[in-house]
C-alpha cells in the first residue's frame, strides 16, 4: 500500500490560493485516474481538481469553504500495488516503503497543525459554541462583523452553519438596509482584502449573479448613491495596481483593412461550411500579433524586479465578455503555431467556453501578451490598461468605412475604404516608443497586406 498526496495545482501567474467549494468524492469512495475529486473556486475560474492517480480517497484535509494555497495538500489518495508516484516520488522500492510512509504520515500531521494554527490566528470568535469556517471568520474580521452580528445570521449550511454566501450577503446588505443610511455611511463600506472574499466574488459573479444583491440609497438631494459590486471592487483595485507599476504609454496607427475585409467576405461562407467554424476577424488579428511578436520578440516578456524575463512562448490572451458584464482573459497557447483555420478554431472554443464559465484553469494563465477588442463595443479606439505581468496589450478599434485619399500612379483621388485604428499600451520601463511604435506597426503593414487570393 502506498499513499499519494493530492495537491492544489497551479492556476496561474497571479492566482495564489482557492476556496475548496465541492467535495465530489467521500473517505472511502474509489477514484479512476483523471477522475474529479473536488471542486476549486479563485478570482478567475471556478474548475474541478482531477487525481493523478487511481486509488481510494483515504483522508480529506480541508473543509468546504476553506481557502487553500497552491501546492498544499487536499486529499490522502491510498494507491496498491504502485511501486512509484511521480509527483512526489514517494516510494520506490518496497525496502523503504515502510519509512515513505513514515514521512508522509508526519507531513499529514505538519498540514493539519499548519491549517489549525491559521485557523486559531484568525479566530477572534471563539466566544461562542457555534462552528465558523475560517473562511467566514477571515470575511467576518475583514468586514468588521461582531460576534453579536455574526451569532444572529441565519445559515443555509448543514445543521444551520454560516456559509460564505451567508456571511457575503449579510456583509452587501449592511448598512444599507434603513432608510437612514446617509451618504457618508454609504462610503464607509469597507473594500475586503482578503483573498477568500476574492475567490467567492469571482465564483458569485460568474457562476451565479443573481447571489449579489445591490441596493441604491437616494440621499437628501435626490442623488441616488449606488455600492459597488464585489467584483466592480476587485477589478478597479487590479486596474489601479497596474497603473502604479507600470509606466503606461500609448501609440497609435491607423490601417488600411478593404483587402482583409473583402477578402474576408468572399471566404466566410465556405469557410463554415467546410470547418463548421465562423470566421471572425478576431483569429486574423492574432495571427498578425503572433508574426509581430516574433520579428519583436522584446515586446513579449515580463517584468521581474530588477530583470527582464524574456519569454520562450507566445501566448496571446484574449479579452472576453462574461455574460454578467465583467471579462476574462484566455490564453491561446504557441499562438504562432497555428495556422489561420488552428487559430479561428482555438478563438471560437475559448470565447464559446468563456461565455458558458467552462473556461480550465489552464487555460487563462502563462499569457505572455494580451489583445482586447474594443470596436466590438463601437470604439474607434482606447488605451487599454496593460494586463500584469505582461508588458504590453493591443486594442482593436472599430472597422469603418470612410473617405480616404488614394494614391495611383494616374494621381491621387478620393474613395471609400474600410479602415481601423490600433491602440498599443505598453510599459515605458522596459519598452521605449521606439520599439513600442514599430511593433504595432508591424501589425499594421501585416494586416494592410493582406493577399485577396489567399487560399485557406
Amino acid at each position: 500500500m502506498s499513499k499519494f498526496e493530492l495537491k492544489l495545482p497551479q492556476m496561474g501567474e497571479s492566482v495564489a490560493e482557492a476556496t475548496l467549494t465541492t467535495w465530489l468524492k467521500e473517505v472511502g469512495d474509489t477514484i479512476e485516474m483523471d477522475e474529479a475529486v473536488f471542486e476549486i473556486a479563485t478570482d478567475k475560474v471556478d474548475s474541478e481538481v482531477p487525481s493523478e492517480v487511481e486509488g481510494v480517497l483515504l483522508e480529506k484535509l480541508f473543509n468546504i469553504d476553506d481557502v487553500i494555497s497552491v501546492g498544499q495538500t487536499v486529499a490522502i489518495i491510498e494507491i496498491e500495488g504502485v511501486e512509484e508516484i511521480s509527483s512526489e516520488k514517494l516510494s520506490t522500492t518496497s525496502e523503504n516503503s515502510t519509512s515513505e510512509a513514515q514521512e508522509i504520515e508526519k507531513s499529514i500531521d505538519d498540514v493539519k497543525e499548519a491549517v489549525s494554527a491559521t485557523a486559531a490566528s484568525t479566530n477572534d470568535y471563539s466566544a461562542t459554541d457555534r462552528f465558523y469556517s475560517p473562511l467566514v471568520k477571515n470575511i467576518a474580521k475583514e468586514e468588521g462583523v461582531s460576534l453579536s452580528e455574526l451569532d444572529n445570521i441565519s445559515g443555509t449550511g448543514k445543521e444551520g452553519r454560516v456559509t460564505k454566501t451567508d456571511i457575503l450577503d449579510y456583509v452587501a446588505n449592511k448598512g444599507v438596509s434603513t432608510k437612514e443610511t446617509t451618504t457618508k455611511e454609504v462610503e464607509k463600506v469597507s473594500v475586503v482584502d482578503s483573498q477568500q472574499a476574492i475567490h467567492k466574488v469571482a465564483q458569485e459573479e460568474n457562476k451565479q449573479p443573481k447571489k449579489e444583491v445591490v441596493k441604491a440609497e437616494v440621499t437628501a438631494n435626490g442623488d441616488e448613491v449606488i455600492p459597488m459590486s464585489r467584483m466592480g471592487k476587485l477589478i478597479s483595485q487590479y486596474m489601479v495596481d497596474s497603473l502604479s507599476t507600470s509606466a503606461h504609454v500609448q501609440s497609435f496607427i491607423e490601417v488600411d483593412v478593404t483587402n482583409l475585409v473583402n477578402w474576408r467576405n468572399k471566404v466566410k461562407t465556405s469557410f463554415e461550411k467546410r470547418e463548421g467554424e465562423k470566421l471572425t476577424f478576431t483569429p486574423i488579428f492574432m495571427e498578425a500579433v503572433a508574426v509581430a511578436l516574433k520579428k519583436y520578440p522584446m515586446i513579449n516578456i515580463a517584468v521581474s524586479g530588477d530583470s527582464i524575463i524574456k519569454k520562450k512562448n507566445i501566448n496571446i490572451g484574449m479579452a472576453a465578455a462574461l455574460p454578467d458584464g465583467n471579462l476574462i482573459v484566455p490564453v491561446i497557447k504557441n499562438a504562432d503555431q497555428l495556422n489561420l483555420v488552428g487559430m479561428a478554431k482555438a478563438v471560437n472554443d475559448l470565447a464559446s467556453r468563456s461565455r458558458e464559465n467552462k473556461l480550465k484553469p489552464d487555460e487563462i494563465k502563462d499569457g505572455t501578451y494580451t489583445v482586447t477588442n474594443v470596436g466590438t463595443f463601437g470604439s474607434v479606439f482606447g488605451t487599454p490598461i496593460i494586463n500584469q505581468p505582461q508588458v504590453a496589450i493591443l486594442a482593436l478599434g472599430a472597422i469603418r468605412k470612410v473617405p480616404s485619399v488614394i494614391e495611383t500612379p494616374e494621381g491621387d483621388f478620393i474613395g471609400i475604404r474600410s479602415k481601423m485604428f490600433l491602440s498599443h499600451s505598453y510599459d515605458h520601463r522596459v519598452v521605449n516608443g521606439a520599439l513600442g511604435g514599430m511593433f504595432v506597426k508591424a501589425v499594421a503593414d501585416y494586416l494592410e497586406a493582406w493577399d485577396v487570393n489567399r487560399e485557406i
